[in-house]
């Protein structure tokens, strides 16, 4: 199963070099030199087989998470170009995840998760979080669902 994701990439960058797609070999150039490191953090954990798909997940989200902040920052900066090569490099790498959950959606599943656990005060909010991140790697708003959650439990 980890080779899958992994696979879908790999595909998607010689894809991209055969249409000489320059944005797209970049970007999933930066995916795999992602995976790559993610890798041999592994290796010194014991762990020889690879990344899996759930943490190839987690670093596609931090990725599109760290361009959406330099997006802001290069709109506030009048960099309106550089913001453009953001959000390009978003919708390549968004391309690869799972189809994001809607706010409605996001706010079941954190009503669902806090009376499965039986949350009731701000101090389980960990145990919410952990929760979510195993059943929806990839397909949530980690920030907005913490606001749910904090909203829910106060």
């Amino acid at each position: 199963m980890s080779q899958n994701l992994r696979d879908l990439i790999k595909q998607g960058l010689i894809d991209a070099t055969k249409a000489q797609d320059k944005r797209r070999m970049a970007t999933l150039r930066l995916i795999q030199a992602a995976l790559k490191d993610r890798d041999i953090a592994g290796r010194t954990d014991g762990r020889d087989a690879g990344v899996s798909d759930a943490e190839i997940l987690e670093v596609l989200s931090k990725m599109v998470k760290q361009r959406r902040e330099s997006v802001g920052i290069y709109e506030s900066a009048g960099r309106m170009e550089l913001a453009q090569q953001e959000k390009e490099e978003i919708e390549i790498i968004e391309s690869f995840m799972p189809k994001q959950l809607s706010d409605e959606e996001t706010a079941a599943a954190v009503e669902a998760v806090i009376s499965e656990t039986g949350a009731s005060s701000i101090k389980d909010m960990g145990r919410v979080m952990g929760e979510l991140k195993k059943r929806h790697a990839g397909e949530m708003d980690f920030a907005k669902a913490g606001a749910i959650v904090k909203e829910k439990l106060a």
